[in-house]
């Protein structure tokens, strides 16, 4: 005998839970887009319909929750506030790799550090993402600063996502997430701690401990004072609209030193925003 399924009631079993009606309606995803923008400043713009929902329904089962009706309920208790965190990570991409956008790198080790006539440095990698950016900074000056150990440098590696952030502190990466990384970097700055394919890596314990890790809303308070020498913001701003980027720029600004630098992602333009920032190259500004 053929079982026919309820086409209104679409019915999936997920280690024993019962999920039912799995449609995600136009109103049901424009509060989520309001709630995702208010909290983070991330404009989910027509055509992510299909994303956001295929990404909200592992929340749903984790939390035993029959349909999104249930789960924007769920939200609006203030108990549940630490779910709204759950969202974020659960709808934010984090694409990143080892040195890329190489041109920063080469400026900043090229430009920006004989610049410097004192030997402290201040650095902020916002949206750090799984960690590849910051490590990415550390090992650019431990290879441009011959007298790298007699500097204070210390890196502030921030990001929304708590999931990506934990894999960060880790330190600890698949052989795939190394491709294009010098072979040469590759020893001298990692460690193999699985040589079964997938291999894995591990990232040396002196290049970890000038990095510190944080959870940050950048549409939050920003706890620390600055000032900072260098702040790396890429590829972060295509998620918001003009006036958020034109906010968040200004308080990048604030929080630079004269001389400052800011280094955005090329797709992530300043033009047409109100800012004090001089452009020195497409996607670095200085602060003068």
């Amino acid at each position: 005998m053929v079982k026919i399924s309820q086409p209104r009631k679409l019915m999936q079993e997920t280690h024993g839970f019962r999920l039912v009606d799995t449609c995600l309606s136009s109103s049901q995803f424009e509060k989520v887009c309001s709630i995702v923008y208010g909290l983070a400043g991330i404009r989910l713009g027509p055509g992510r319909e299909e994303l956001v929902k295929a990404r909200l329904l592992r929340r749903l089962r984790v939390l035993g929750l029959h349909n999104f009706t249930a789960y924007l309920e769920y939200l609006e208790k203030p108990e549940n506030a630490p779910e709204l965190a759950c969202m974020i990570d659960a709808l934010t991409t984090n694409k990143t790799s080892f040195f890329r956008e190489p041109a920063h790198f080469d400026f900043m080790a090229s430009q920006v550090l004989p610049r410097m006539n004192w030997k402290k440095l201040r650095i902020w990698s916002a949206g750090c993402s799984t960690g590849e950016e910051p490590y990415s900074i550390i090992m650019c000056l431990k290879e441009s600063l011959p007298d790298f150990d007699d500097w204070d440098i210390k890196i502030l590696a921030t990001d929304i996502a708590g999931r990506v952030l934990e894999t960060a502190k880790r330190a600890s990466y698949q052989e795939e997430a190394l491709e294009g990384l010098s072979p040469v970097y590759l020893r001298k700055y990692f460690n193999c701690t699985r040589r079964n394919p997938p291999r894995v890596y591990s990232v040396s314990e002196p290049l970890r401990v000038p990095v510190r890790f944080a959870r940050l809303n950048l549409m939050g308070h920003w706890p620390m004072t600055g000032p900072f020498d260098i702040i790396f913001c890429r590829n972060v701003m295509i998620y918001f609209d003009r006036e958020t980027q034109e906010d968040l720029v200004n308080r990048f600004y604030g929080l630079l030193s004269h001389g400052g630098y800011l280094f955005t992602g090329h797709s992530e333009s300043l033009a047409g925003l109100t800012t004090d920032f001089t452009y020195v190259k497409p996607a670095i500004h200085r602060k003068h």
